[in-house]
């Protein structure tokens, strides 16, 4: 009886890099090696006004005026 092994066509693997600087000689080092196909470094999406400003709640960063008036003398100041 003959025991056979499947491998995946393909997958992913995920590096921390603690020191950013050394990102361009780690993507160098690690497209030498062989079976790697491509390598992509995801960007940081930029939040919506709206989670900026659910991150600002949670922050504290809120304000809190009596009136209309108050809140627009604080503008003019």
């Amino acid at each position: 009886m003959a025991l056979v092994a499947t491998v995946p066509a393909e997958g992913q693997i995920l590096v921390d890099i603690e020191d950013m600087s050394m990102l361009k000689d780690i993507k160098r080092a690690i497209g030498m090696l062989k079976g790697v196909g491509k390598i992509t470094i995801p960007r940081k999406r930029k939040l919506s006004s709206y989670e900026r400003s659910l991150r600002d709640l949670d922050e504290g960063r809120v304000y809190k005026y009596d009136s209309l008036d108050d809140l627009i003398r604080e503008i003019e100041e």
